[in-house]
């Protein structure tokens, strides 16, 4: 028979064996069946499968974890699945740069294509270079490398303990969660809250696809103002009388040929005298009006600015609200178009735009600056500054604005009452820590328009439209032509539209598909309809939703988590979860936010391989919600020393009492004398003691667990632990032993002493007891104890409860058990000094005890001589001994010969010799 208990415990090799154990056993698998008041279900974050993990997802994502454990072991059958966000740019960027493609909607579809690069990144190949290939090839190309992705993470999130259900995995862009999408859209649709609008639209010109709010990033870029003159039109000079110049200073002299008005603040009074006037723009001569606005800052540059249609987002709102003409130049390139805008029709004008056409937005502006300078309009030359410029936050080259027909869903942007029935979402939201709802608030009250749903890319969501073409072969954009829900998903550039044949296809008075797909958080922000099963489970859907968490990052309150919301709003008219736990980064050395665009990640499997996963799930466990917290090799050591301990500690306590013997033989009989054991009287003072202060740590690890704060619950138990450790095993030892030599066989079901019995049954209750409140934070190593000596799976087991505990305490005071730890450190101390080995025998000794613990070390004594080996012992009232030395006149009552009567010290000590 082979022992159950090994020889030397080790956490090495624990997390393979457990992870097929329990994959075999169903440990974490959902039941379906039970009723809805058991269920605790959590909407975890599907990874964007972009290429790896990094040390901040594992931080999270344990967070997530420890309450789910938490929960199931509290009796709830606990709906955790995960899920993998493989749509969308990263994806797209991933694929281009790993195999050395880009994608060419115009392109046919090759049969068996293999990609010209694979693997490394592909960096080494540029952009340029990247084969074209059609969108089937290209998609082929994406699903096949996030299907590897995928398996990588599951590899890491199972080496990491995950306690997830995962045989309910989902993708993003599998077939379900599209037809989910599509479904939502329809809907918002047929309710009005999705439309499609010619707008002036965010654009990043490297991917060439529209940005919604949500996406952007201000970064601090170097630019100049240049200082341009705008000549007086005929109307400024009858009402003035006045053929000054008007200057301008300007970012952006590129867009001069964009133009159609200048704006100045209507308090400025520089400029009051010429609002409802007209100038005429450098160059080009066109005539624009002077006009007010609130927007305009009078101590920024001149204090008068260009409108162009569009440098910025303020363009964007001084266009819409004072009704003024659009004079676009940037195409969806980036490029200066070819043809002039309407306007710019002089012989002048036509000449001017001729020379910046089809010029790249940085040669436009070095082009512009030459003419100006050449005509005489440009005072002095451009004065640098640094300034926050709009980047797509996954982009590389600021954004521009371009004018293009895109779908929106609403969002409160423009909708008042919608705004404020999403604020009233947001407080009822307990968001966790509980600020962290101040910045939905926000985001929700800085809204300029509505959610940008549309994306001019390839691997995603396609937005499930067709679009009716008249005799001329015009779209008619305004008469989409829409699935039924049964059909769906769709894919409107490969499937026909109802009614038509795929010969009426891009042809006069036939159809045409939408080429667009949704923005991937189109897709994200319904992941509880998504795993809940709200289109293909009616029955999971009503025991699983609304959620009960939603475990996330800070940084995507305004997109994930905000959107979430939203569309369960405008679906559900209800929350989509109770709670919104929000984690916060990891920093580096240098304090900065770990990130791979900063290149200062650091990646998990070598980590878990070389501390273990419970050391690094302790590190991560040890940082509070909503806090950031340093990466710290330092705390996974200190986990990895924890975890080594149980199992140490675990050894010694079922060896003391008799059940490793019985255990070894078989589980049975293990089992049985786990029952014997813990069935015993607890008698002695220091073992009730320790139970009242377990019992003080399971309470409040309770309610810190009831309140999202894992870091306190594990805190407790882990400062009691070490008690229990350092002191209780400690002092108990020869007690449990009841003459047996340590490490000798012995017969649990023997008759023992009652002191025996006390000790024997305390250690069992303790290790059990502290098994269960570290199973959230250390799967691997609790569970591998708990096979040793109970059957099934600790983490199936109930959460441990106080009152048993308090039951066996009866009313001893658990600072019994630090008052006997103390005494027992002090003894240690004095033969440490005397520079003695710990054995050697103390024949007497005086121990001076504060008076408040007298009673305590009293109640202890015989297990503090045991383990002091102490043959003699006198515990002394440390004040009244004091009050003696000096009413004896033993003292001339100098500070530095009266000893503090506060702290414990040893007297008259006599070592064996």
């Amino acid at each position: 028979m082979t022992a159950r208990i090994p020889e030397k415990a080790t956490v090495d090799g624990l997390e393979d064996r457990w992870n097929s154990a329990w994959e075999d056993q169903g440990t974490y698998r959902f039941d379906a069946t039970v009723e809805r008041q058991q269920v605790y279900s959590i909407d975890t974050p599907p990874p964007t499968v972009s290429g790896s993990l990094h040390v901040g997802h594992v931080f999270s994502y344990t967070h997530t974890d420890v309450v789910a454990r938490f929960k199931r072991m509290n009796g709830r059958e606990v709906f955790y699945p995960m899920g993998w966000d493989d749509n969308g740019l990263p994806t797209e960027r991933r694929v281009q740069n790993y195999f050395g493609v880009r994608c060419d909607p115009t392109l046919p579809y090759v049969e068996g294509y293999e990609p010209p690069f694979e693997g490394g990144e592909g960096k080494s190949v540029k952009a340029a270079d990247q084969q074209p290939i059609s969108r089937r090839n290209f998609i082929e190309l994406c699903e096949r490398l996030t299907e590897e992705d995928e398996q990588q993470f599951e590899h890491l999130w199972r080496r990491l303990g995950l306690s997830v259900d995962w045989s309910r995995t989902y993708q993003t862009i599998s077939p379900s969660s599209q037809a989910v999408a599509q479904q939502a859209f329809l809907r918002s649709l047929k309710r009005g809250e999705a439309y499609q609008a010619e707008a002036p639209t965010l654009w990043d010109v490297t991917f060439r696809t529209a940005v919604a709010q949500a996406e952007l990033e201000d970064r601090e870029r170097p630019g100049a103002y240049h200082r341009l003159a705008f000549e007086p039109a005929g109307d400024m000079e009858e009402a003035t009388g006045s053929f000054e110049s008007v200057w301008i200073e300007t970012t952006r002299p590129e867009l001069l040929a964009a133009c159609v008005a200048l704006v100045a603040h209507p308090d400025d009074e520089r400029y009051q005298g010429l609002f409802g006037k007209h100038v005429r723009t450098p160059l080009f001569g066109v005539e624009v009006p002077v006009v007010p606005h609130r927007l305009a800052q009078p101590d920024k540059g001149s204090g008068i600015a260009m409108i162009c249609t569009f440098g910025d987002v303020t363009d964007v709102i001084w266009w819409r609200e004072l009704n003024l003409p659009m004079r676009s130049i940037l195409g969806r390139d980036g490029r200066v178009l070819t043809e002039a805008p309407a306007g710019l029709e002089s012989e002048a004008a036509q000449a001017a735009y001729a020379e910046i056409a089809g010029m790249t937005v940085f040669s436009a502006q070095k082009r512009m600056v030459e003419m100006l300078r050449e005509a005489d309009l440009m005072d002095g030359d451009p004065k640098p500054i640094q300034h926050p410029v709009k980047f797509f936050e996954k982009g590389d080259k600021p954004l521009e604005i371009v004018t293009s027909r895109q779908w929106y869903i609403a969002n409160g942007g423009r909708d008042a009452q919608l705004r404020t029935a999403l604020l009233g979402r947001g407080e009822e939201l307990e968001f966790v820590p509980s600020h962290m709802g101040k910045r939905y608030e926000n985001w929700v009250n800085g809204l300029t328009g509505d959610w940008l749903i549309s994306r001019q890319r390839f691997f995603g969501v396609p937005i499930p439209v067709w679009y009716p073409l008249d005799a001329d072969g015009e779209i008619v954009w305004d008469s989409p032509i829409l699935p039924s829900e049964e059909s769906l998903p769709v894919d409107p550039s490969a499937d026909v539209a109802p009614g038509f044949s795929e010969d009426q296809r891009d042809v006069p008075g036939g159809f045409t598909g939408e080429k667009d797909i949704m923005d991937t958080w189109a897709t994200s922000s319904l992941t509880p309809q998504i795993v809940c099963g709200w289109r293909d489970d009616p029955a999971l859907f009503a025991k699983t939703f609304p959620m009960d968490l939603r475990p996330q990052g800070q940084d995507i309150i305004r997109t994930w988590l905000f959107s979430t919301v939203v569309r369960s709003h405008l679906e559900h008219g209800a929350l989509p979860w109770k709670h919104a736990a929000i984690s916060g980064w990891i920093l580096d050395p240098d304090r900065k936010k770990m990130s791979k665009s900063k290149g200062n990640v650091v990646t998990p499997l070598g980590l878990l391989e070389q501390h273990g996963s419970d050391a690094v799930r302790y590190w991560a466990a040890s940082a509070r919600l909503g806090t950031d917290a340093a990466f710290d090799e330092g705390q996974m050591k200190i986990g990895r020393r924890l975890a080594n301990k149980v199992l140490n500690a675990s050894k010694f306590a079922l060896g003391a009492t008799g059940i490793a013997t019985a255990a070894n033989s078989s589980l049975d009989e293990g089992i049985a004398a786990t029952a014997h054991v813990t069935s015993q009287a607890v008698t002695e003072p220091l073992d009730r003691a320790l139970l009242a202060a377990l019992a003080d740590v399971v309470d409040a690890a309770t309610t810190a667990f009831g309140s999202y704060d894992h870091t306190r619950a594990l805190e407790q138990a882990e400062t009691l632990f070490w008690t229990f450790c350092d002191d209780y095993v400690e002092l108990v030892k020869t007690r449990a032993y009841d003459g047996a030599a340590p490490g000798e066989d012995i017969d649990p079901l023997a008759a023992c002493s009652a002191g025996a019995a006390s000790a024997r049954a305390t250690l069992v209750i303790a290790l059990d007891t502290f098994l269960r409140l570290f199973a959230p934070f250390l799967p691997f190593a609790t569970e591998e104890v708990w096979s040793w000596f109970r059957e099934g799976t600790v983490h199936r087991a109930p959460w441990p409860e106080a009152a048993p505990l308090r039951e066996l305490a009866g009313a001893e005071s658990p600072a019994l058990v630090a008052a006997a730890g103390e005494a027992l450190a002090t003894l240690r101390k004095l033969k440490s000094e005397a520079k003695v080995s710990q054995r050697t025998e103390l024949v007497s000794v005086d121990l001076l005890v504060p008076e408040a613990k007298v009673a305590a070390v009293h109640s202890a004594r015989g297990d503090l001589m045991a383990a002091g080996r102490v043959q003699s012992l006198q515990i002394v009232d440390a004040v009244a001994a004091l009050d003696a030395s000096v009413d004896g006149g033993d003292s001339d009552g100098s500070s530095e010969e009266i000893a503090d009567p506060t702290v414990m010290r040893t007297e008259n000590a006599v070592l064996a010799q």
